[in-house]
Formats: structure tokens, C-alpha cells, sequence
């Protein structure tokens, strides 16, 4: 038998304004001005991505398109450029979810990898369709950061579902 590192512990319910809480901390760091940041993350595509992978029942492309808007509204981007990701990346997130579930933080941020790179990529196209000049292959790094940072991400959203660990003498389970 091979050892497993996965966590046996059940884990409870999201609450749905601990979701959104998240969301809307992601969309308050979007908003922070990094000027021409190398590598900066997009943060609301990282955390819908996640909930979109643990929750493809409750986040989808709705929330994907409504924060998207938002995006667009606070950094000033074209309006639809990042809704347009957004529904994207929870679409390819959702279909994917019960496959990614499976595996551990490290290769859940390597498959995820993948959509984060084709939200950017979608954001650069929208861009230069508008008539916008190309932002350098900077913006592109963002992904990979976005990627690195799932792993910590991973353990910080999932704490408020931890149960205690309390064994109950009189269970059998």
C-alpha cells in the first residue's frame, strides 16, 4: 500500500458570503494601482478559479461576468476585456474541477496553470482588437505567479471548513 499524503479530515460546507468575502478582498487587490509591475497577479482571476474548481455548483460564469465587470469599471480597462476572461476561465474552470479535485495543491496549480495563461492571453487580444498597443510579455508572468500562489491560497480558503479534529468516544466512525 502506498502512502498517501491526503488530508482524511471532512470538510464542511462553503458559506456563500465567505466566497463572495473572498471575491470581493480579490477585486480590492485588482484595484491597488502596480503601474508597469512586472509579474503582478491577477487576483480576482486567481480566486474565482479557485471556487470555480471547489464549487462548480454555486460559482460559474455568472460570478465570472459580474466580477469581470467590476475589473473593468475599477482598473479602467476596456469594458467587457476582463468579463469576457472571467467567463472563460470559470467555464474551463467548472469543466475541469472534478478532474483537478483529485490531485494535490502542486499539480492542481499546474493544471491550472493553463487557464490562468488563457485568461491573459484573451485579455491581451480583447486589448489589441481595441486598438490598444501590445503591453509586453511581462503581463504573461502573472499567470505563472497567479500559479505559485494557489498553493498557499488553497490552504487559506479551505480553513474556515476544517472541522475540529474531536473524536467522539461513542461513534463508531
Amino acid at each position: 500500500m502506498q502512502p498517501t499524503n491526503r488530508s482524511s479530515r471532512i470538510l464542511l460546507p462553503v458559506k456563500m458570503w465567505f466566497v463572495y468575502l473572498t471575491l470581493f478582498i480579490a477585486l480590492f487587490l485588482n484595484y491597488i494601482p502596480t503601474g508597469h509591475l512586472p509579474a503582478v497577479p491577477d487576483f480576482v482571476a486567481l480566486v474565482l478559479a479557485f471556487w470555480c474548481v471547489r464549487e462548480p455548483l454555486k460559482i460559474g460564469i455568472g460570478a465570472g461576468f459580474a466580477f469581470g465587470l467590476l475589473t473593468d469599471i475599477g482598473v479602467g480597462a476596456a469594458l467587457g476585456q476582463h468579463a469576457f476572461s472571467y467567463v472563460l476561465l470559470a467555464y474551463a474552470a467548472n469543466e475541469l474541477s472534478r478532474r483537478v479535485l483529485w490531485f494535490t495543491p502542486v499539480e492542481q496549480a499546474l493544471h491550472v496553470l493553463p487557464l490562468l495563461f488563457m485568461s491573459q492571453v484573451v485579455m491581451v487580444l480583447v486589448r489589441l482588437m481595441a486598438g490598444a498597443e501590445f503591453p509586453g510579455w511581462w503581463m504573461f508572468f502573472g499567470a505563472f505567479v497567479a500559479a505559485l500562489l494557489w498553493i498557499p491560497l488553497h490552504y487559506v480558503l479551505l480553513l474556515p471548513q476544517y472541522q475540529p479534529v474531536s473524536r467522539d468516544e461513542n461513534r463508531p466512525i
